[in-house]
């Protein structure tokens, strides 16, 4: 154990948002103008993470008005208030440093069919209702075959 461990401990965050790199993420905020206090949200990739301690933090890029934008957040400091995660990326990189010297569509990461979102999980799905028992089976008429359907027509002449 570390010696600052003990007092880092109090300073950390209880939970810490879930994602990964190549998540498109919005990170809420708090942003002090004069007497007034806000909430701001920087919406973009995650292309890097960076993990010791208290120290942990996470770069976050975006495209503004034809300008690469990249912002490092601390996950433990108290003016981040939420990260909303709106796409899981299926990526297979720690750093995707590489997106910077991309353009347009190619900057696009793909997305992760089939993973569940963390910041709109969706409750326990329930077991589908089972058809009322009194329900008469529907009996499907077959179809003629296509040999048949050309017997049936005349012939061109």
């Amino acid at each position: 154990m570390r010696t600052m461990d003990g007092i880092e401990k109090e300073f950390a965050k209880k939970s810490i948002p879930r994602f990964d790199v190549g998540d498109t993420v919005d990170v809420h905020v708090k942003i002090i103008e004069g007497d007034r206090e806000r909430e701001q949200i920087f919406s973009g990739t995650v292309i890097a993470k960076r993990h010791q301690g208290l120290s942990e933090t996470f770069t976050v890029r975006r495209i503004v008005q034809g300008e690469g934008v990249e912002r490092i957040f601390p996950v433990h400091s108290p003016r981040i208030v939420k990260v909303d995660v709106k796409k899981k990326g299926k990526v297979r990189r720690a750093k995707l440093h590489y997106l910077r010297d991309r353009v347009g569509r190619a900057q696009k990461v793909e997305e992760r069919i089939g993973a569940e979102r963390v910041a709109s999980a969706p409750a326990a799905s329930a077991p589908k209702p089972e058809p009322p028992a009194s329900a008469e089976p529907v009996v499907a008429t077959p179809q003629p075959k296509a040999e048949e359907k050309k017997a049936e027509q005349p012939a061109k002449k």
